[in-house]
């Protein structure tokens, strides 16, 4: 069984996804991360995103790996443990841009569809239930205010030693919103089929509980 899981930046997407996956003992896969791991490779490797021979070249060589251990997910580049080095200001403000060339999102969906090949799998991202998985079995649309989510952001900056405005991280919520919804290649919208969740007034027990009932319901509905 496939769970997808999209919606914009800082909706709770990714917590819910790892806790639900946790839950029904399925693979969790955080996309958005693994977009990250794209970005953070392109800056250090100063990646002409224009120059479709340099990109190329460095895809050839581009190597991503995830492990699972306990509540914690963490990505390696080439070897290296870029967990932490993802979440940083630098690349929220270019993985928009990143991610919305197509060379990388088709080479990043064969490696998402291979990593969820014959699994239970729970996957969050902005086009798992539109591109990646548009036959997912279940799948839901996450959304939450622009300040709830820049409070989020807020929080996850500060325990990473980095400081920024509200203000200024709803503008870069707004930003990237508007950039990923009107990119031409798999733009973030809603699957026709998904469920809706507005998290704004939700605590993370009550999202995951709500979307708990609903898989648990799907899975019941199979067997039968």
């Amino acid at each position: 069984m496939i769970v997808a899981i999209d919606g914009p930046a800082a909706s709770g997407k990714s917590t819910s996804a790892k806790l639900l996956a946790k839950e029904l003992g399925f693979l969790y896969l955080d996309t958005g991360a693994m977009y990250r791991c794209v970005s953070w490779a392109v800056i250090k490797d100063e990646i002409d995103l224009s120059n479709d021979r340099q990109l190329l070249n460095f895809l050839k060589i581009f190597k991503i790996d995830l492990k699972n251990t306990g509540n914690r997910s963490s990505f390696y580049v080439n070897n290296k443990d870029v967990t932490d080095l993802i979440r940083k200001s630098n690349i929220s403000q270019r993985v928009s841009e990143v991610s919305a060339i197509p060379d990388i999102r088709d080479f990043m969906v064969d490696i998402q569809r291979n990593y969820a090949k014959s699994k239970n799998c729970v996957m969050d991202g902005r086009d798992i239930g539109t591109v990646v998985f548009p036959k997912a079995e279940v799948k839901f649309f996450i959304i939450a205010s622009d300040e709830v989510r820049a409070k989020r952001r807020k929080l996850e900056l500060e325990s990473l030693g980095e400081k920024k405005s509200l203000s200024e991280l709803i503008d870069e919520i707004r930003r990237r919103d508007d950039f990923d919804s009107n990119r031409g290649h798999s733009p973030l919208k809603k699957a026709f089929d998904a469920i809706e969740i507005d998290t704004t007034d939700l605590s993370i027990d009550e999202q995951v509980k709500l979307m708990l009932g609903i898989v648990k319901q799907k899975i019941i509905g199979n067997k039968k």
